[in-house]
């Protein structure tokens, strides 16, 4: 399946979509933004005038039967993924699907066969292995500047916000039904697939999680502890009703250590007996858009491959759903 431009359309123009991904469908080369659509049409409306996009749709069906549309990308909560999924796939579309993949592995696996049933592609939305920063740590990896990696350790905590303490008006993150959780499937779903991308697949995972602070029903707090296929160990610990915010992550190895932020710029730093060395890194405006250049490539012909498809994305709900 070979396109010469890839026509997209997305299905929930949402916040994401404003300045993290939608603009980059218009940017990248071979690639056109072309309908969007969203249940109030009202809305759908609007951000097609304000972003220039010529089609715009409240019914999923219609954008994703529209002849002119040749790939969708499901920016939706989780809760209607395998839906969207199952239709675009159904219409012989290419599907790009937001993170989570799902609101569980078993989801991710019906999806998964029904694109290759219909010999489409399934690309998912963890757009951070595509971006220079994590890039970059990978390569430091895979150059040795640590040794062989021993183990990985995540911290990362933080205050609990006011829209969380509303037990009649949380957030879609906040309602399991819609989202598939609470915040840690929501947030630490970004690191423990980056750890896939940096670390290979995980193969054994524990872990505990409860509800202390009580502001609403999904857990708050989660700590788990897994093994890699490389043997490599890994532990994490996720708190969203601490006093402070922090975000670290540390691969140690036999030689040295590496330490980033997921969600920060914050400089990424190597450790060895020689001292240390650090590296800055902006995000981009658009930080789907180095991902979706990869999709685009892939699309197209152009060369490269998707580094996040529906069989790594599905890896990381496998993982979350063993911790949880």
């Amino acid at each position: 399946m070979k396109f010469n431009k890839v026509r997209w359309g997305i299905i929930g123009c949402g916040d994401v979509t404003e300045v993290k991904s939608g603009p980059a469908f218009q940017k990248i080369k071979n690639s056109e933004l072309v309908a969007v659509m969203r249940r109030t049409g009202e809305l759908a409306k609007d951000y097609a005038i304000r972003h220039h996009v010529p089609k715009w749709y409240d019914d999923a069906d219609a954008l994703i039967n529209d002849p002119n549309v040749d790939a969708i990308y499901i920016a939706t909560p989780p809760g209607s993924h395998k839906e969207y999924t199952m239709k675009a796939a159904k219409a012989g579309k290419p599907v790009y699907v937001e993170k989570p993949m799902a609101l569980n592995f078993d989801e991710c696996k019906e999806m998964i066969d029904a694109c290759e049933g219909a010999h489409v592609p399934l690309y998912v939305a963890y757009y951070r292995r595509a971006l220079p920063r994590f890039v970059k740590v990978k390569e430091l990896l895979e150059n040795k500047e640590i040794g062989d990696v021993r183990f990985v350790s995540t911290t990362q905590y933080q205050k609990a916000s006011e829209d969380v303490k509303d037990l009649q008006n949380l957030p879609w993150r906040l309602q399991p039904e819609l989202s598939g959780g609470g915040l840690f499937f929501d947030l630490a779903s970004h690191t423990l697939d980056l750890l896939d991308f940096l670390l290979g697949p995980i193969k054994e995972v524990k872990g505990f999680a409860s509800n202390q602070a009580g502001y609403y029903h999904a857990e708050d707090i989660v700590t788990g502890t897994y093994q890699f296929e490389s043997r490599i160990h890994g532990v994490g610990n996720w708190c969203f009703s601490a006093f402070d915010d922090v975000d670290v992550n540390e691969i140690v190895g036999s030689n040295g250590k590496i330490t980033f932020s997921t969600f920060g710029n914050d400089s990424i730093v190597l450790t060895t007996a020689s001292g240390t060395e650090q590296w800055n890194y902006e995000a981009p405006q658009h930080v789907h858009q180095p991902l979706v250049e990869t999709i685009v490539a892939d699309l197209t012909g152009g060369g490269g491959k998707c580094p996040s498809t529906g069989v790594t994305g599905a890896r990381t709900n496998w993982v979350m759903g063993e911790i949880r």
